[in-house]
């Protein structure tokens, strides 16, 4: 039986449709780059984040194997996955791996042992994975990214655009696969995110503390009831959890059969276009967002409404801004540019 985290439960959390959307699309398709959540303290950024992965359907890797490699694509200096195999693949709940601020590089990256490989080992046995590596497959989340070290975001740079963790030391050197769902969380008073970072996040949210009573009263309700016996009221909940889990994997068996048409590729194009969004990024997460969205519904084909709520992740936090212009992306002339693109198509 797979044993998933006994994180309070994804869909026990009150409100935060957004938030919860745009992690439940990098569910769907862990190749969109993942999800900035932005907002006060307080306001469940945390607590989405780790519920994610108790809602991700499980994933098979070789019994022993450190990177928790696809047992159908499996690492070239892993010592586990590349001999022969006679037992089934066993399958596991996703990771949720956390970088602290204080984490060194060594922490991230992962070390090599010279004195090991100096005695005749070769490097690959004398390697102590790092978090780049636990997180492979999995989610790597970083609570107030925007205040990690610079040296630190680039090289989660260079890791989120190639795949590959690349370790260096004194000639020595190996390389391991580290794809993951990258989920930051910050607060913007605390300072802003360095450019390139931001657009290599996929989605971004902005998410506030509810102010409607009734629901600040469900969220205190909830808490208090999940502190005061946690096992239970996770198990209360498990009816909703395994129908999220469910539907997650549908959309995943799904997605690769969902289609976006000409017009729609046109349509995406035009709203990067017209919101001044200089990254081709924002066209490919748009599109991949999209159709995620027509999967979680069961939906082969893509729609407009898909495309208008993926631009609302997407296009955020790549929009050029001119100087004293609020953040955000209005919506009015969200809908407008929506209207004027499809008014043709609607009048044949």
């Amino acid at each position: 039986m797979i044993a998933y985290p006994n994180y309070y439960p994804f869909s026990a959390v009150v409100g935060q449709t957004g938030m919860k959307t745009a992690l439940l699309l990098c569910g769907v398709d862990p190749t969109l780059g993942g999800v900035l959540v932005v907002g006060d303290k307080g306001s469940a950024k945390s607590t989405a984040a780790r519920a994610l992965t108790a809602v991700l359907p499980a994933i098979t890797h070789r019994s022993g194997c450190q990177y928790r490699c696809d047992p159908d694509a499996s690492c070239a200096i892993c010592p586990v996955c590349n001999v022969e195999h006679p037992e089934s693949p066993l399958a596991s709940s996703v990771r949720f791996v956390t970088l602290p601020l204080g984490a060194t590089e060594e922490r991230l990256t992962g070390s090599l042992d010279l004195e090991r490989v100096a005695r005749g080992g070769p490097p690959e046995y004398a390697f102590r994975p790092g978090v780049l590596a636990e997180a492979h497959r999995g989610v790597l989340y970083i609570d107030e990214v925007n205040l990690l070290p610079a040296r630190m975001v680039d090289i989660l740079l260079d890791v989120a655009a190639m795949g590959v963790n690349n370790i260096q030391r004194d000639g020595i050197g190996l390389n391991h696969p580290s794809r993951f769902t990258l989920i930051g969380t910050m607060n913007p008073e605390e300072g802003d995110l360095r450019p390139q970072l931001l657009d290599r996040f996929a989605l971004m949210v902005d998410v506030r503390a509810p102010r409607d009573k009734e629901q600040r009263a469900e969220v205190v309700r909830r808490r208090f009831a999940y502190e005061a016996d946690p096992e239970g009221f996770i198990k209360s909940w498990n009816k909703e959890q395994l129908e999220m889990r469910r539907q997650i994997y549908d959309a995943q068996c799904l997605l690769p059969q969902v289609k976006a048409d000409d017009a729609t590729l046109l349509l995406i194009s035009h709203l990067c276009c017209e919101f001044d969004v200089a990254s081709l990024r924002a066209d490919i997460v748009m599109h991949k967002a999209s159709r995620a969205l027509a999967a979680l519904d069961g939906r082969h084909v893509v729609t407009p409404g898909d495309v208008r709520r993926a631009a609302e992740l997407a296009l955020r936090h790549r929009r050029h801004r001119k100087p004293g212009e609020s953040a955000g992306l209005d919506p009015d002339k969200l809908d407008a540019l929506m209207h004027s693109a499809l008014q043709p198509a609607l009048e044949v």
